[in-house]
């Protein structure tokens, strides 16, 4: 399977705002911390927290690329 399919499977998989990705990443790491966790239920929360954590830089990233400010000749700068 090509990187780029796989990337578009990933993308359709998580689907959330950054607030709802940030919170279960928080309850993630919460999962993490019990003493109790099985070491196949960490391996799991910890796979699924990274792809978050990914899902979550790759919308940051889109969002600062749009991100766009006029200067004092008209013309368009990155912020």
């Amino acid at each position: 399977m090509s990187k780029k399919i796989e990337k578009e499977r990933e993308s359709e998989e998580v689907n959330f705002s950054l607030e709802e990705a940030f919170e279960q990443i928080e309850s993630m790491i919460e999962q993490l911390e019990e003493e109790n966790i099985t070491l196949e239920d960490s391996f799991r929360a910890y796979q699924e927290g990274m792809k978050l954590l990914k899902y979550c830089d790759e919308k940051i990233d889109r969002v600062e690329k749009q991100v766009l400010k006029i200067n004092e000749v008209g013309e368009l700068d990155e912020f």
